[in-house]
């Protein structure tokens, strides 16, 4: 079967076998909806977008050129006539009306996507600061006295001393650590303790001469904030690796099926995470680290370009209690709740505080009076909407703390002091 040939405005003529399928390519985009059926073709897409300025600059000759060709066409055509005339002939020719072939409009459309870009120059600078302070951390099973691997993940260093935080689904069911710094160096590690419920761990070695990671803030963020992630995804030789996004969402609650703890208050970014990038850096523009990463979104069709990191205050307050004590011990209020509702005068239901369903005796919420109905709405400075804020709130305290809660019952406001209590191993 012959093939077609179309042109478009730039005056590229290309030609398609009609026999072929142009899905499978991939590389053609439908024809705009008020085509003619009989004039219906596919068009290569990067025909239709590409090379703005050469058609910009070619388009002016060509028009010009097409202008003088239809001025002497129409002369030539007219002293033909005069020619004709002057020779004597009488008969008259008329033009013969033809059908001229439908014509196909191409409507270009330009897409474009508005994001914030991080300078070359910005991002280099990012890298040089911060992957000095990743590793990669190497699990394994000691088998005759040797660790053999069967995992790694990765690693931020926390202090000259050699501890390095990093998550606990990095080195949960391991028997052995290893450490491998960005300049090749190979060091054996030692456990110092390993957190589930907030998934953050710390190792130590004896390297020295190690760059710490400069700890920033997750509370001023802004969506949208460029965001650089830090890791060594898959284990690669040669060390970290560097990927830029931005910041997506926060406060997010990420669940990782039956019977897994649940982490709250995650970050949420675009910046590609990948497997063995758990346990990096998250760090801001000025590479201040914002959180550790530690979980990507994935749904039946694969990764959907989201990555979850635990936020560095809550980093800061596990990875020194490990260090301190080598565990975690949680604070625990000891009610259930669910979150409160007001109704705003527009008719909208709001969420507005965390509401006591249920109080568990010889707890910290039994010591401060409160009873189902109330509603916790503040936790010192920090307000208080939905019960997640509470979850997220409470994990930054340390049991023993006393702590200010600011509570609603029946429409008015008290205030009550109390010291929080240890989470039991099975609330």
């Amino acid at each position: 079967m012959e093939s077609e040939t179309h042109e478009d405005d730039d005056r590229r003529i290309f030609e398609l076998d009609p026999t072929s399928d142009p899905w499978e390519t991939g590389n053609f985009v439908p024809p705009p909806p008020d085509l003619p059926e009989e004039s219906t073709s596919w068009y290569p897409a990067d025909l239709i977008d590409s090379h703005e300025s050469v058609r910009t600059n070619q388009r002016w000759p060509l028009i010009v050129g097409a202008f003088l060709a239809a001025l002497i066409g129409g002369l030539v055509a007219i002293g033909g006539v005069a020619l004709f005339a002057s020779l004597g002939g009488e008969e008259t020719v008329e033009a013969t009306p033809t059908t001229a072939p439908p014509t196909t409009v191409i409507e270009r459309i330009r897409t474009e996507i508005v994001r914030q870009e991080v300078p070359a120059e910005t991002a280099e600078a990012v890298a040089k600061k911060v992957v000095p302070s990743i590793v990669t951390v190497h699990v394994g099973n000691l088998v005759e006295g040797e660790c053999q691997r069967f995992g790694s993940g990765s690693g931020v260093v926390l202090d000259d001393t050699g501890r390095i935080a990093t998550n606990h689904h990095v080195v949960e069911d391991s028997d052995c650590q290893e450490v491998t710094f960005q300049d090749g160096r190979i060091y054996g590690a030692v456990l110092l303790g390993s957190d589930p419920l907030t998934d953050l761990a710390v190792i130590e070695t004896e390297a020295a001469g190690l760059v710490p990671v400069e700890l920033g803030t997750s509370a001023d963020l802004n969506i949208g904030q460029i965001t650089v992630a830090i890791g060594n995804p898959l284990g690669q030789a040669g060390g970290a690796s560097l990927t830029v996004g931005v910041l997506s969402a926060v406060n997010r609650e990420v669940f990782f099926g039956q019977g897994e703890a649940q982490l709250f208050g995650m970050l949420q970014t675009d910046a590609p995470i990948t497997q063995g990038s758990s346990g990096g850096a998250l760090v801001d523009i000025d590479g201040r680290l914002i959180g550790i990463t530690s979980a990507i979104g994935v749904s039946t069709s694969g990764a959907e370009g989201i990555g979850y990191a635990i936020p560095v205050e809550l980093v800061r307050r596990v990875t020194t209690e490990i260090i301190e004590t080598g565990s975690v011990v949680h604070a625990f209020l000891g009610i259930e709740g669910a979150d409160y509702f007001e109704e705003r005068p527009d008719g909208a239901r709001a969420p507005a505080g965390a509401m006591v369903s249920s109080v568990v005796e010889d707890t910290t919420a039994a010591e401060l009076g409160l009873i189902d109905g109330d509603v916790i709405i503040r936790l010192d400075d920090q307000v208080i909407v939905t019960m997640e804020d509470l979850v997220i709130s409470l994990r930054l305290y340390r049991a023993g703390q006393a702590v200010e809660f600011t509570v609603l019952r029946d429409g008015e406001p008290f205030t009550a002091t109390a010291m929080l209590g240890e989470r039991p191993e099975n609330p």
